[in-house]
């Protein structure tokens, strides 16, 4: 009899019904709960979701960011809530700039508005089908019971844990000691168990009321009742700008998905808001390249990915924004003329050593450019990993896929709530200029962003990472992998990839080193040696490093079954199927 060895590290998830992926198991266990009580992909994704804020404390939390992306098969509707918040009405570029030095320091100074919240249950209650109270309960118990803390929870919080003890309300997540958390060490977050049975408990009064008006009930709790007056006045305490008026006047947007095609299959992400366009417009790029024909991670396929993900970074440099107060060119630059013309600077036999001047997509929306571009200055530093991600499909087809942020790494812990003030600003610039620079109000341009694709009009992926800046170069990598060269879903997510960083990060300082590219120890040196020559400035990086990112993704209709969920074995991640 033949031997059977398994092609992955991990087997592929392929069910009927309905699949769970997410960051860490406990918070796919808690998906596939509410699917098996009969929930929706909202309902279990909202679940998973909040579970994830509870057992990756060190990457996400509750008061933290959740950009969303959802597909509603019954519509064959694709739309995207904006799970950003805003810097507070009184902070200023000035006040960073010549009070504290140029600097975004660590604490409440760089919170904007929490929006985590708001978008776990503005999704809940508008497409959802369950009340708070059962989709919280998974959390809840995880919350109160605890959990066992994971390596890469030790290795997160591990050399940060001198800020944590300088935060007595964020010693949950400290030993008795204040040394680091070690693996095994049980987490409970009584604190925040107390808020989540503060939301629960206010749905469960609003007697006679229909199910989404009280799961909107309890949202303004959170962000106009006791639990929003405790975080403003915390805020003030500790010397920050964010005040009760900034919590009690915000709200997530519903909106439509960014969107392109690629090789047949409608590509969605949400828009310039995030970082999420660059995933479409270096697909738009790939296009004209002929990767099949290259060889999967052979020399000639790999330089062709890197160089447009550097044409697509040079652009989101120039111009993602919130649009709300940036004129963002998007139809530009998802424009597949404009892809044509990075297909045509790109060359074959020669790497971009600094990032390269940005395109003109203004021409392909018929008007004239209003910016002027100046090149970066070199500023070499240590990369940063943060965020996870979760995504569901349920029996109809209904996809929702999510990437939450912010742990507890970056600023206190808000004492009696259990929550952060989101520490999203250091994704802020302070050039004036830049068109992600920080200014009241305004939301700074994220990286954490969900996706999902579309075959014929149906669900045919949910799909999406951590990693800051690596998160569209991974997620492009897996879709290269299995559109171009036919990988199944499991085996596409476990490929060894490659990450440039030939751009300024998005995390203050905003470090930059020309040319970087890091690549992870199973491609070949051969390999290597080609890229190298070319011009490639190469870092080798150990074998599922988790800097290279922890995708999770979920197929469907696909050879080996209706719903094939894939998990990145470089983290925590896990998939179920039903």
């Amino acid at each position: 009899m033949a031997t059977f060895v398994t092609p992955t590290y991990r087997p592929m998830i392929a069910s009927v019904k309905c699949s769970v992926s997410a960051g860490h198991y406990l918070a796919a266990e808690a998906g596939m709960r509410i699917l098996r009580k009969g929930g929706n992909a909202v309902d279990a994704g909202v679940a998973a979701g909040v579970c994830i804020n509870i057992v990756q404390p060190d990457l996400t939390n509750l008061g933290g960011v959740a950009p969303i992306i959802i597909y509603l098969a019954k519509s064959k509707q694709v739309l995207t809530i904006s799970g950003l918040g805003r810097w507070p009405q009184t902070a200023t570029l000035e006040h960073f700039r010549d009070e504290l030095n140029g600097e975004i320091p660590l604490g409440v100074k760089n919170a904007i508005t929490p929006s985590a919240c708001d978008a776990w249950l503005t999704a809940l209650a508008r497409f959802g089908t369950l009340p708070l109270a059962e989709v919280l309960q998974p959390a809840l118990e995880l919350a109160v019971d605890g959990f066992p803390a994971s390596r890469l929870m030790t290795h997160m919080l591990t050399g940060i844990h001198d800020n944590l003890r300088l935060w007595p309300s964020s010693s949950d997540y400290l030993r008795p000691d204040g040394t680091p958390l070690q693996p095994g060490d049980i987490v409970r977050q009584p604190m925040l168990a107390k808020t989540l049975k503060v939301l629960v408990d206010t749905e469960r009064s609003a007697v006679g009321k229909g199910r989404a008006e009280a799961i909107m009930e309890a949202r303004d709790v959170f962000y106009k009742g006791d639990i929003a007056e405790k975080m403003a006045r915390f805020s003030k305490e500790q010397g920050g700008f964010l005040d009760y008026d900034d919590l009690a006047s915000f709200s997530v947007g519903i909106e439509p998905a960014v969107s392109s095609t690629y090789r047949g299959y409608e590509v969605f992400t949400c828009g310039p808001w995030c970082q999420g366009p660059v995933l479409a417009q270096t697909l738009n790029i790939l296009e004209h390249f002929d990767l099949a024909s290259y060889g999967h991670n052979s020399p000639r396929a790999l330089h062709a990915i890197i160089e447009s993900l550097k044409g697509s970074f040079a652009d989101r440099h120039a111009y993602y924004g919130d649009p709300e107060f940036v004129d963002v060119p998007i139809k530009g630059l998802l424009n597949k003329q404009y892809a044509r013309q990075w297909f045509e600077r790109i060359r074959p036999d020669s790497a971009w050593n600094d990032m390269p001047e940005p395109g003109n997509p203004w021409l392909y929306e018929g008007r004239e450019s209003p910016t002027k571009y100046s090149a970066p200055a070199p500023q070499p530093g240590p990369l940063g990993s943060d965020t996870s991600y979760l995504c569901v499909v349920d029996s109809e087809g209904n996809g929702f896929s999510a990437t939450p942020s912010d742990g507890v790494r970056y600023t206190p812990v808000v004492p009696d709530v259990g929550v952060v003030l989101s520490p999203r600003g250091f994704q802020s610039w302070l050039d004036p200029n830049h068109p992600s620079s920080l200014a009241p109000r305004k939301r700074p341009r994220l990286t954490p962003s969900p996706a999902l694709m579309l075959k014929d009009g149906k669900l045919a992926m949910t799909f999406g990472t951590p990693g800051l800046d690596v998160q569209p170069q991974a997620m492009t990598q897996l879709v290269t992998n299995l559109v171009d060269f036919g990988l199944d879903p499991q085996s596409a997510i476990e490929q060894p990839r490659v990450a440039t960083f030939n751009f300024p990060a998005s995390q203050h300082p905003h470090n930059y080193t020309p040319g970087k590219l890091c690549a992870e120890g199973r491609i070949p040196e051969a390999t290597l040696v080609e890229l190298a020559a070319k011009g490639h400035r190469i870092e080798k990086w150990p074998d599922f490093i988790a800097q290279a990112g922890a995708l999770c993704a979920i197929c469907c209709d696909t050879e080996y079954g209706p719903r094939v969920a894939g998990a990145d074995p470089r983290r925590t991640a896990y998939a179920i199927g039903w």
